[in-house]
């Protein structure tokens, strides 16, 4: 899956970034707009693209008298599967958080970073996921791997895309605080929760205790 632009993995044509920005958008937005906000195309070949939509009665076109203002008509049939296609990323995010919030050994904290947390990336980019696991669950480390072995399957299954997983105990964590490891950054900036303790919260407990 295209982690930049999802909707492409099943319209992968200019249609894609436009429906896109329509789905997204509240109200009606002129060609310009569209093809600024899209980031693909010329203006031209978004024009053509919303004409060809508008014809179909997915797109509803305003004509202001010097501009024309387009926007996604909710009520075709159609417009759901367009408005579910637009959030791939958020039913993605879902579902890894109800997946790892389901776990036996809970995680302290989970989120995803890297390029799916930035909106960027390609086809070919991982999917990067910090897990950071309880200290006393050292006993159960078989049932613990079981755990992330079938979630990086699962992000396989649902995007096509290779898990990259980060997994540390809140021991490491400390390690790497003490350290001030430039890897805290990645993780950090921009990085969205699945489950558990927020890091930044994580991250502030543990300070204090290495401090004291």
């Amino acid at each position: 899956m295209d982690l930049k632009s999802p909707i492409s993995t099943v319209v992968p044509s200019l249609d894609g970034p436009v429906l896109l920005v329509l789905a997204q958008a509240e109200e009606g937005l002129s060609g310009r707009q569209i093809h600024k906000l899209a980031g693909a195309g010329s203006v031209a070949g978004v024009r053509l693209v919303l004409q060809r939509l508008a014809a179909t009665g997915l797109v509803h076109v305003d004509d202001l008298g010097n501009s024309l203002l387009y926007r996604l008509n909710r009520k075709h049939l159609v417009a759901p599967i367009v408005e579910q296609l637009a959030n791939l990323r958020g039913m993605l995010i879902d579902r890894l958080a109800a997946e790892i919030g389901g776990w036996r050994i809970p995680a302290v904290h989970a989120s995803v970073y890297g390029a799916i947390a930035r909106g960027d990336g390609d086809p070919d980019s991982d999917v990067d996921l910090l897990l950071i696991r309880p200290d006393q669950h050292e006993f159960e480390d078989v049932l613990w791997d079981d755990q992330v072995g079938r979630l990086m399957q699962s992000v396989v299954d649902l995007t096509g895309n290779a898990a990259h997983v980060f997994e540390l105990r809140q021991a490491e964590l400390t390690g790497h605080l003490a350290g001030q490891d430039p890897i805290l950054n990645d993780w950090m900036q921009p990085s969205i929760q699945l489950t558990g303790v927020p890091l930044a919260t994580l991250m502030a407990e543990l300070e204090v205790v290495r401090l004291s």
